[in-house]
């Protein structure tokens, strides 16, 4: 481990509860906070669409090296976040959560550009769905 990595962990920040539960209202709506973890269930079409979104965080957490608990059944996933080295939730859950958040329900079809998203009128190729 790096000296800088020793200091960033020495400093994490531990929210409280009130706190935790302001961001998540401010800034992650469709998490929320019990047992000491932050929390978000994605519902999908499917088996497809549940590995889909378990590739997908299993990647961003990877490169963030922050590692959330994953449970999953054929048509839902849920993310479980808390940094186990400073017992508690901190920045490194939020960021993760945020970032998590912006690549699973990104819908590229509602942007301006050449990428339209699946094709909303056939339901074949439906795999997760959206908070609209």
């Amino acid at each position: 481990m790096t000296d800088q990595n020793s200091a960033a962990k020495a400093k994490a920040r531990v929210y409280s509860e009130d706190e935790i539960m302001e961001r998540l209202h401010r800034d992650l709506p469709h998490w929320r906070y019990e047992n000491g973890w932050i929390r978000r269930k994605y519902k999908t079409h499917g088996w497809k669409g549940t590995l889909m979104v378990i590739n997908t965080v299993g990647h961003l957490a990877e490169a963030a090296w922050h590692h959330p608990d994953i449970k999953a059944s054929y048509a839902w996933v849920e993310i479980i976040l808390m940094s186990h080295d400073a017992k508690g939730i901190t920045d490194k859950d939020f960021e993760l959560a945020r970032k998590i958040e912006d690549v699973v329900q990104w819908q590229p079809g509602k942007e301006d550009g050449a990428l339209g998203g699946t094709p909303a009128s056939d339901q074949r190729f439906a795999y997760l769905k959206y908070d609209d």
